[in-house]
Formats: C-alpha cells, sequence, structure tokens
C-alpha cells in the first residue's frame, strides 16, 4: 500500500454552494424536454441520458478475501458473492444510429446487499454507474446544464447531420489522441472512437463514500477474452445497431472477468471532490482491486432480460448503501433527475420499476 494515508472522511470534505436547488429544478425540466420528445417521437418512454443499451450482462461479483482495513469498507467489508446485471450503453437520450459515435457506459446494479441504505434508496442493491473515461465534461451542475440544454434542442433533429459531425469530431480526437491530448469534451459531443464496449476499462469519474474514507471506482477487463479486444473498432457503416449486434454475437461464446477496483483519496488538493474535471494521478492514488466480476456465455439481448433490466430496472448512484453515499456537486445533482426520469418512464410505459430481490 502507498505511503501516504488515505483521508478519513466527513461531510465537511463537500461543499455545498447557494443555487444548487435551483440548478437541480432546471436540469429536471431540461430533462422533460428530452423525455416528452423522445417518448412522443417512439411511442415509449426511454431513459433521458444513457437511453440506448448495447447489451445486458448477468454476472457474478466476488469481494475478494483478506483485505486490508482501509479496502475493506462497505460493500467491500467482507468476503462474498452477489448477482449483478450490467448495462452497456451510449451516453445519448435518444436512440442513434452508431454512426454517431457516443461515449459508453456500464451499470452495474449488485444484488442482496445489506446494511444500512441512503435515503429514499428502496430494496437490497448497490448501484455503480460509470463512463469509459476518467473524468467528466463538466466541473459543476450548473456547467452540465448548459450543455444539457444544447442536446436537449437537438434531440431527434439532425440525424444526418450527427452522424456527419461525429465523423469530423472522432478524426479531431484522434488526431489529439495522438499527441496525448484526447478531449473529453470532443468525445462528449460525439467524437468519441466507436469502440467495442467490452473491452473498455470504465470509471466512476466522480467520487463517493467508502465507509471510512472517499474513493473512486473502476471496472477494468483482464480476462484475453476482453482485453483482445480493447480499442477494437466497430463497423457501424453495417447496421445502425451495430454495437448492440457484435457484443450479442460475441457474448455467445465467451466468458469475461473484471476487476472491481478503488481508487482512495490520499490528498484532498491533489484529488479534489468537488471537481471531477480533474483526474487523480494513479501514481499518486493507485487502483486496487476488492473484487472480481465474472459473466458466463449469454444471450446479452435476450427479450426477457431486456424487458427485465432495461425496462423494468433504474440505475441510479443514489441506489445503495450509506456507505457508499455519493459526494460532490455533480452527484447531489444527480439525485432528483435520476428520480425523476425513472418516474416518467414508469408512469408512460405503464411499467413498474423496482429493484430485484
Amino acid at each position: 500500500m502507498p505511503n501516504s494515508t488515505p483521508i478519513r472522511f466527513s461531510p465537511d470534505l463537500e461543499d455545498i454552494q447557494p443555487g444548487e436547488q435551483e440548478t437541480i429544478q432546471s436540469l429536471n425540466e431540461t430533462f422533460d424536454t428530452i423525455l416528452e420528445k423522445t417518448a412522443g417521437d417512439y411511442g415509449h418512454a426511454v431513459r433521458s441520458v444513457h437511453a440506448k443499451a448495447h447489451g445486458i450482462l448477468q454476472g457474478k461479483l466476488e469481494v475478494k478475501d483478506g483485505l486490508p482495513p482501509e479496502l475493506a469498507q462497505g460493500l467491500f467489508a467482507h468476503s462474498g458473492s452477489y448477482t449483478v446485471f450490467m448495462r452497456l450503453s451510449t451516453n445519448a437520450g435518444d436512440i442513434l444510429p452508431d454512426a454517431i459515435s457516443l461515449p459508453r457506459g456500464l451499470a452495474m446494479k449488485v444484488v442482496g446487499v445489506d446494511g444500512e441504505r441512503l435515503p429514499d434508496a428502496a430494496g437490497r442493491t448497490q448501484d455503480f454507474v460509470m463512463v469509459n473515461g476518467p473524468v467528466f465534461q463538466a466541473k459543476t451542475a450548473e456547467k452540465f446544464l448548459g450543455s444539457l440544454k444544447m442536446l436537449a434542442k437537438t434531440t431527434d433533429r439532425m440525424e444526418g447531420t450527427k452522424t456527419v459531425l461525429s465523423s469530423v469530431l472522432q478524426t479531431v480526437n484522434s488526431a489529439l489522441e495522438t499527441v496525448g491530448l484526447a478531449s473529453s469534451t470532443v468525445q462528449s459531443l460525439g467524437g468519441a472512437p466507436n469502440v467495442d464496449p467490452l473491452g473498455e476499462t470504465y470509471f466512476s469519474v466522480t467520487p463517493f463514500r467508502y465507509g471510512d474514507y472517499v474513493a473512486k471506482f473502476s471496472l477494468k477487463p483482464v480476462s484475453s477474452s476482453l482485453t483482445n479486444r480493447t480499442g477494437e473498432i466497430i463497423d457501424t457503416s453495417v447496421s445502425e445497431d451495430a454495437i448492440r449486434e457484435t457484443v450479442q454475437a460475441e457474448m455467445q461464446t465467451i466468458s469475461g472477468e473484471w476487476e472491481f477496483q478503488v481508487q482512495l483519496c490520499r490528498d484532498i488538493e491533489a484529488q479534489p471532490i468537488e471537481d471531477p474535471t480533474v483526474e487523480w494521478d494513479q501514481g499518486d492514488a493507485p487502483f486496487f482491486t476488492v473484487a472480481t466480476v465474472t459473466a458466463a456465455p449469454q444471450d446479452s439481448w435476450s427479450d426477457e432480460t431486456v424487458r427485465k433490466v432495461n425496462e423494468e430496472m433504474r440505475f441510479s448512484v443514489w441506489t445503495g448503501l450509506a456507505a457508499h453515499q455519493p459526494l460532490g456537486n455533480i452527484n447531489r445533482a444527480r439525485k432528483a433527475p435520476y428520480e425523476h426520469s425513472a418516474k416518467f418512464r414508469e408512469g408512460f410505459n405503464r411499467c413498474p420499476i423496482h429493484e430485484p430481490q
């Protein structure tokens, strides 16, 4: 373990600013624009972000035995085995052709978790919501709101233009990557490379309470069946759902293994709580593996799985244990809009959303 002592959790670590509630209300209103537009067009309500899923996986999370005290916290305090559901997605709020390339998301729900719950967190589950990049594109919810309003104006409009723009932005981002300057902003606008989601490493981006400490999380592919696909570009010209079809074909025959990792905050200045645009340097705050996640060969887009997970479940950073409380402005602003989006889907689709037992 590193020599530096991890920062102990305290409510004082958060810096709650005036006006946050007004921003959250504006986020709800902007999400309503996206939700109502897409539901009207599709005749079916979809998520206001990460609307398009590329695959649903059922697997197992196994917490490692004998973790040192600073890693044996919350869900990971004791060894154990849990069923998990993983939803692979793209971050837009409308269902776009895969040629419009956007960052990937992976939401994971751990089932059968006991312990003190977060406020309003139903069931016995712990959710982890991650993307395939280590930083968020906006420092605060107020700045994110500005981007969201721009996206809301283009929801379900000018798909052809979006496809062309995405192609241009992919070229720009590739050029930036060659000089070590990949841009999360460019990627969020449609310049992300169209990589195979099974080979990606996913990050929580924002910090969370980790029992007595504070941490960020990641899910890293480790089996060769997954790492062989890292950076592999999917040809999205062949189908609007090429990514989903690729994942479905691959998961028919492979077994996947990931490591669930924890990055403890060790310096509040270098690893800030309130600014998710800052990457926590792994040299100063390394990741440590606390659990493994495995998924056997399966149909990643079966009707039953899609109904059970894509339609009847919600994923939220605020669904889980008090020991893993979301921290920082962006996380505080996620609670109400996530609930708002789920209630809209539930009402419009007349399909109850619930936590699995």
